[in-house]
């Protein structure tokens, strides 16, 4: 009997920058561990000869073309089933086949100017429509995607992301280019509004004796403005931007830090937190969308954003943590061990023999 094929569709792996890039990333590596017998995985990759050179004869692999994105031009195999493994991919199969769609989140409904939306929107409705199956990062992402969308009647599955951070790495070698000589507080993450570090910035008014670090790419339009926000108040010397940081600095930064601070008010999932809690680290976050389900009972949560309330909640958090650290410390890790990708990438594939028995 010949082996049953699943096409992922995986083309912006090499984007590890971005968390859909990430995620295509570790679910491979997940899914590599496994024991596939009688089924036989494609990965769609623009420069498949890295996959192979990492994971061998373990798959099979399918070249990426921006053709492939025209109706015309899409891939005309009939596989057995198709992974659409995000909601904003706009490479499809052209025959009705087997079709599993994974929703990180629909962010768009909020986020996209007037002119754009209804193209995004209708897109997202043909995915939904051509389903076999759904499967969602989060229960939040699930709830989103109901309030504002006819959902077909399909199974339908919550598989939460892993932890990225697989491997501590030695950053005794590490040398940052912002003073690390006071206690400092950390975030990380893209520089878009919903990150919402203005919320953080304003708050660090009203703190003197520690520095604030955030890391990623600072170069868009919110970047700019929170580089204004920082001058205007006076915080050159006290709130600092790494810009993009390599998985050694971003170690080091959380593994140094006194807190993780993550006040973003959208999140599909949201995987720095499970990073920080990996170190033992108290974590903050925004009580919005999906971060209560990843931050659970052992984190801190603001619900707004007024500065003297969120100084009152971290420095009541961080008394609380240094009161019971030992306790506290190890109930992160273990919050932090339990997303685990081989977890996930088991889940995805028990989901595929679901869809093709």
């Amino acid at each position: 009997m010949s082996p049953k094929s699943i096409f992922l569709e995986t083309h912006n792996i090499n984007n590890r920058a971005s968390g859909l890039g990430t995620f295509n990333y570790e679910l491979i590596k997940g899914l590599s561990t496994l024991d596939f017998n009688n089924y036989e995985l494609i990965l769609n990759s623009a420069k498949p000869e890295l996959l192979k050179d990492e994971f061998k004869d373990k798959f099979k692999y399918h070249k990426y073309s921006s053709l492939s994105r025209h109706p015309l031009f899409r891939i005309r195999k009939k596989y057995d089933l198709w992974h659409s493994v995000n909601q904003n991919i706009k490479v499809e199969p052209f025959h009705k086949i087997n079709y599993l769609l994974t929703v990180h989140d629909i962010h768009f409904v909020e986020e996209v100017s007037n002119d754009k939306s209804p193209k995004l929107k209708k897109l997202f409705a043909e995915k939904l429509e051509r389903s076999t199956a759904i499967t969602y990062i989060s229960e939040f992402a699930k709830k989103h995607t109901h309030e504002h969308f006819d959902v077909p009647n399909v199974p339908e599955y919550v598989i939460y992301n892993g932890n990225p951070i697989s491997t501590l790495l030695d950053t005794s070698a590490f040398i940052s280019d912002v003073p690390v000589d006071k206690p400092f507080f950390y975030s990380i993450g893209d520089f878009i509004e919903r990150k919402n570090y203005s919320s953080i910035i304003n708050m660090m008014k009203l703190i003197k004796d520690f520095n604030l670090i955030i890391s990623g790419n600072n170069n868009k339009k919110y970047g700019e403005e929170i580089k204004k926000l920082i001058t205007d108040n006076g915080l050159s010397n006290q709130v600092f931007l790494t810009g993009k940081v390599s998985d050694e600095g971003k170690q080091f930064y959380m593994k140094n830090c006194t807190a993780f601070l993550f006040p973003s008010i959208r999140e599909g999932f949201g995987l720095p937190p499970i990073e920080a809690m990996s170190f033992g680290k108290p974590v903050f976050l925004s009580d919005k969308t999906s971060l209560p389900e990843i931050g659970g009972d052992v984190s801190n949560y603001w619900n707004n954003f007024d500065a003297e309330y969120m100084k009152d909640i971290l420095f009541n958090g961080l008394t609380h943590f240094d009161n019971n650290k030992t306790e506290i410390e190890s109930l992160l890790k273990k919050r932090a061990a339990s997303f685990d990708w081989k977890i996930a990438a088991a889940e995805y594939f028990n989901v595929y023999k679901e869809i093709l028995k």
